[in-house]
């Protein structure tokens, strides 16, 4: 490198020969390859910085994207959603999901046994009872089943929608942010199936008492009719004395 900068200052040296006639020009080329050398590296160190401020301006420019939002929320719409079945549960005819108010009217009106105290007619409209609490818990199973059916074409929409920007996303908060709004939607349907399998089970539970407490009517009845006295106990008669 050297060797290279001092072969230039003597080709420079040469072109200015003609002009030494006319004055003379004192040149020390050490201090002169010593200044070229200072220079260069000066250029370096300024590159060197510039590369520097360009890496810092694209880490700033990534940290930015990092932290932008995402510009969408489908909350209300998993919400909105939830809340639809939610109210069709509880407007649920029959046995209250209420625990204490469920346990009184189930013991009244899913009686252990009937005593003598309680008369024909109020047995009868327990049965009554009984068989619209059934029917009411089938219409309630049938009627968040058909919610979920409807919820289903809105689920896909945002399924679509939340799958789109975590794809585009810029940064990784809006990454960050579409998927916990995914695991919101998949908790919610998973909060429906539940919604769903409860008004089934208390449906077929609803049904299999109303099964035992026909019987235990029927049993009721027939002792009734029997009566508390001697039981009929058939015997042979001779009507001509033989």
């Amino acid at each position: 490198m050297k060797k290279t900068l001092l072969a230039a200052v003597a080709a420079i040296l040469t072109a200015l020969a003609p002009g030494a006639y006319a004055q003379w020009v004192v040149i020390d080329p050490t201090n002169l390859v010593q200044n070229i050398l200072t220079a260069a590296r000066t250029l370096e160190q300024i590159n060197n910085q510039i590369r520097q401020l360009q890496n810092e301006a694209q880490m700033l420019t990534n940290q930015a994207r990092n932290l932008t939002g995402l510009n969408f929320s489908a909350l209300a719409e998993l919400r909105a959603a939830l809340s639809a079945t939610n109210q069709l549960i509880q407007q649920a005819q029959g046995l209250a999901f209420n625990v204490s108010q469920m346990e009184a009217d189930f013991r009244r009106i899913y009686p252990d046994s009937y005593t003598a105290a309680i008369s024909g007619t109020q047995m009868a409209l327990d049965a009554r009872t009984r068989w619209r609490n059934s029917l009411e818990a089938l219409r309630t199973a049938t009627q968040v089943q058909s919610q979920a059916v409807q919820n289903f074409a809105a689920d896909e929409r945002t399924l679509t929608d939340l799958v789109n920007r975590s794809q585009s996303a810029v940064g990784a908060l809006q990454a960050m942010q579409a998927t916990n709004q995914l695991l919101a939607l998949q908790s919610r349907q998973a909060m429906q199936a539940q919604q769903l399998q409860i008004t089934q089970d208390r449906a077929a539970a609803l049904e299999q008492a109303r099964q035992v407490a026909v019987q235990e009517r029927a049993r009721e009845v027939r002792r009734r009719f029997q009566g508390d006295g001697t039981p009929y106990t058939p015997a042979a008669v001779n009507f001509y004395g033989n």
